[in-house]
C-alpha cells in the first residue's frame, strides 16, 4: 500500500494529473478517473491496481487524442510525439499510440514526405523542403529518397515562373540591372532554389530582359 501525498494538476492540461505518492511523483491520470475511484491526499491506495488502472485509461486516451490530431491534418511521428508530450501523456502511453497508428497506416512518415514535396514544389525549392522535413522530424533517409528523382527541369520552371513574378515587382521600385539581378538571386536562394537553379533562372531571365 502507498498514501497519496499530493494530486498536481498538469499546467499544460487541465485534464490529467500527477499523482504523487510517499512523498514522490508515481504517474499521471485522468482527472475523470481520480473522481471515479476516489482518490484524494492522505488516501491509502493498492500501488500495483490503481497504476494498471491508470495505464491502461492513459493507453486508450493518449490513442484517442492522436487519433484526433491526424483527423485534422496528416502529422509525422515526431509531431504527434511532441503534441501528446505536451498533453502530459507518458512515454509508453505515446509509444502505444504511435505503435498503432503505424501499424494502421495513419502514420506514415515516407507517405508524409511524399505528398509534402508534391505539394511544396509549386511555391519553394528543393533545398528548403528538405530543411522543412528535417525540422518536422522526418528521416534523412526518406528525405533523400524522396527527392532523388526530383525532376530538376520540372522546379527550374517554376522557378523561372515564380521569378518572373517577382521581377515585375523588383521593377517597380529598381532600374539597374545589376541590383535587379542581386535581388532576384537572394529572392529564390530564399525560397529553398540551389545556387544552380537559382543562377541558371536569374540568367535567363536578365537575358530576356535585355532583349525586350
Amino acid at each position: 500500500m502507498a498514501k497519496i501525498t499530493k494530486i498536481e494538476v498538469q499546467k499544460r492540461n487541465k485534464e490529467r494529473v500527477n499523482l504523487f505518492l510517499d512523498d514522490e511523483y508515481a504517474f499521471s491520470i485522468s482527472a475523470e478517473l481520480v473522481y471515479k475511484e476516489g482518490l484524494k491526499v492522505n488516501k491509502e491506495i493498492n500501488f500495483e491496481e490503481i497504476k494498471s488502472l491508470a495505464e491502461n485509461e492513459s493507453f486508450i486516451r493518449c490513442k484517442e487524442a492522436a487519433l484526433r490530431s491526424i483527423e485534422k491534418a496528416y502529422k509525422t511521428e515526431k509531431e504527434i510525439r511532441d503534441k501528446l508530450r505536451l498533453k502530459g501523456y507518458e512515454e509508453n502511453a505515446i509509444d502505444y499510440s504511435i505503435e498503432f497508428l503505424t501499424k494502421y497506416n495513419f502514420l506514415n512518415d515516407k507517405n508524409y514526405a511524399k505528398a509534402f514535396i508534391k505539394d511544396k514544389l509549386k511555391s519553394m525549392g528543393s533545398q528548403k523542403i528538405k530543411y522543412s522535413l528535417i525540422q518536422k522530424g522526418v528521416s534523412r533517409d526518406i528525405i533523400d529518397e524522396e527527392l532523388y528523382d526530383l525532376d530538376k527541369e520540372n522546379e527550374k520552371n517554376i522557378a523561372l515562373n515564380i521569378a518572373k513574378k517577382k521581377l515585375n515587382l523588383i521593377k517597380g521600385k529598381e532600374s539597374d540591372n545589376y541590383k535587379i539581378s542581386g535581388k532576384l538571386f537572394r529572392y529564390l536562394i530564399s525560397k529553398g532554389y540551389g545556387a544552380d537553379i537559382t543562377n541558371e533562372v536569374v540568367k535567363e531571365i536578365m537575358l530576356l530582359e535585355e532583349f525586350e
